[in-house]
């Protein structure tokens, strides 16, 4: 093969990791990888839109760019392109093929339509379950609108390639089913009714790769990620909001879900994991280690919670302590996207409802006509404690994962 040739195969299967989800670091050493198996010395820069390959043989240098934006997750993709690697190195897997895998492999496709909105409706009635509804009838509306909100997001996406337009239109109607329940007094959950079908869009893997890369020193990618994470997190929230206005309908902020006894609270958890794991593509065979790691994590947070009587961003810091120093180890060995499988067994911590009671009391206040100061008092309340919840999730994910990672690479050196 010409260096070339070379050059693009090394960038294909950079491409296809940094588009669906795995790190930024993994995905640099197995480029360097893949470089070393054809005879290169190859180098990769990341950029939010683009991956730039420095390769270098005996006798030439190429600078060559491929241009890819990391807004998906597909761990079946990853662990496709992984497998590959490992193949090409053991000799398994001809280079002169390798592009035509890896071509197959980007073009996975991603799980079925009607397995993707199961999972959305059930991981939206798993987290309405943790977060304390309380009436049937809620939970089926809160099913119905995850489940059409998904096939919605699928309808768009064949039509636009706008990263925003599916999630903005999920949550407007979201927005839009939630006011009707209010409207015709089809429920007392309100806020369940709008929110939950709301939180299983919130971007939470581009939040954890962000904070990685700039703990990593990659300020303008680390950036690029957390900005996108909040522009989706708008999106959804105005599609929400714009759903309740048009009918009238404001979301309370000063409601409270009722506590949940641990044994609803574990197998709700369980169940929002497996969910989020479809969303990601992941293989069936592998989503065993995030839903046990998830229930384990839940129920330690339930008894920081209801037992210890700790904060919830306290509770959070110390389940994801444990899912951090668990799944690290079995994302290395499974060669998965720690970002994704780490927020997929914390899914149901994430701060969703306060995010969005916020974006509900900022606007009450900008309408000026009701305000007061317990509304003023909870809507920074909520912001606050959402900030510091996603705070203490980050940290306690990624000091266990940066932790093992160190001690695995002085490991490998010691060896080498």
């Amino acid at each position: 093969m010409t260096l070339e040739e070379r050059s693009d195969l090394i960038l294909a299967f950079a491409r296809v990791l940094y588009a669906n989800g795995q790190s930024t670091d993994q995905t640099l050493a197995a480029a360097a990888r893949l470089g070393d198996t054809l005879g290169l010395r190859a180098r990769i820069l990341p950029r939010w839109g683009e991956l730039q390959l420095h390769a270098n043989d005996q006798d030439a240098q190429l600078i060559s760019t491929v241009a890819v934006d990391p807004t998906g997750v597909n761990m079946e993709r990853v662990a496709s392109a992984t497998r590959a690697i490992k193949d090409l190195d053991a000799g398994r897997l001809a280079p002169g093929a390798a592009m035509k895998a890896i071509n197959a492999i980007s073009g996975a496709p991603p799980a079925p339509t009607w397995l993707f909105t199961l999972a959305a409706a059930a991981g939206a009635v798993a987290l309405a379950v943790i977060f304390g509804v309380e009436h049937l009838p809620a939970a089926a509306l809160i099913f119905l609108s995850a489940a059409a909100g998904a096939i919605l997001r699928r309808s768009v996406a064949p039509y636009s390639a706008n990263i925003f337009l599916q999630p903005f239109g999920a949550g407007l109607l979201a927005g839009v089913i939630g006011a009707l329940a209010v409207r015709y007094d089809l429920s007392s959950s309100a806020r369940l009714i709008s929110v939950c079908p709301c939180m299983i869009l919130v971007p939470g893997p581009h939040v954890l790769s962000g904070a990685l890369d700039l703990i990593k020193g990659r300020i303008h990618l680390g950036a690029a990620r957390l900005i996108y994470a909040g522009l989706v997190i708008m999106v959804i929230s105005t599609g929400l909001l714009l759903g309740l206005t048009v009918f009238g309908v404001s979301l309370p902020v000063d409601q409270a879900g009722r506590a949940v006894p641990l044994w609803q609270d574990v197998i709700a958890a369980g169940v929002a994991v497996g969910a989020y794991s479809i969303f990601f593509s992941m293989p069936l065979h592998m989503m065993a280690w995030p839903v046990a790691v998830g229930m384990l994590a839940h129920a330690l947070r339930w008894g920081a919670l209801a037992i210890l009587g700790y904060s919830a961003a306290t509770g959070a810091l110390i389940a994801c302590l444990v899912v951090g120093a668990i799944l690290t180890p079995v994302a290395r060995g499974l060669q998965m996207p720690f970002a994704a499988i780490g927020f997929a067994a914390v899914v149901s911590m994430i701060p969703g409802v306060y995010l969005f009671r916020m974006a509900s009391g900022v606007l009450q206040l900008a309408d000026g006509s009701h305000t007061t100061f317990e509304l003023l008092s909870t809507t920074i309340a909520d912001g606050l404690t959402a900030g510091t919840i996603i705070i203490a999730m980050s940290f306690g994910l990624i000091v266990p994962k940066l932790i093992i990672d160190r001690l695995c690479e002085r490991s490998t050196q010691a060896k080498s």
